[in-house]
C-alpha cells in the first residue's frame, strides 16, 4: 500500500465512523419509540379487556355517606 491508499483508507473510515456516530442516535430513538408505542397498545388492551367484563365485585349498596345524605335530604323536604 502507498500513501495515497492509506488515506484514502483513513478518510473512509473516518466517514464510515461519523456516518455511524450520526446514525446511532436516531436508531436509539427508534427502538426507544417503538417500545413505547408497544407498552401503550398493551395497557390499552388491558384496558379495555378489563372493560368488557362485568362489575360483579363491586358493591351495589350504598355508603354510609350515602344513607346519611339521603336522611338528611328527606328531613329537609319534610320540613320544607
Amino acid at each position: 500500500m502507498n500513501g495515497n491508499q492509506i488515506e484514502g483508507l483513513i478518510g473512509m473510515s473516518l466517514t464510515l465512523g461519523i456516518l455511524v456516530l450520526l446514525i446511532l442516535p436516531s436508531m436509539f430513538g427508534a427502538v426507544r419509540d417503538r417500545r413505547i408505542d408497544r407498552q401503550i397498545r398493551e395497557a390499552r388492551q388491558a384496558r379495555e379487556g378489563r372493560r368488557d367484563q362485568k362489575s360483579s365485585s363491586r358493591s351495589t349498596v350504598p355508603s354510609t355517606a350515602t344513607w346519611y345524605a339521603d336522611g338528611r335530604r328527606s328531613k329537609k323536604f319534610v320540613s320544607s
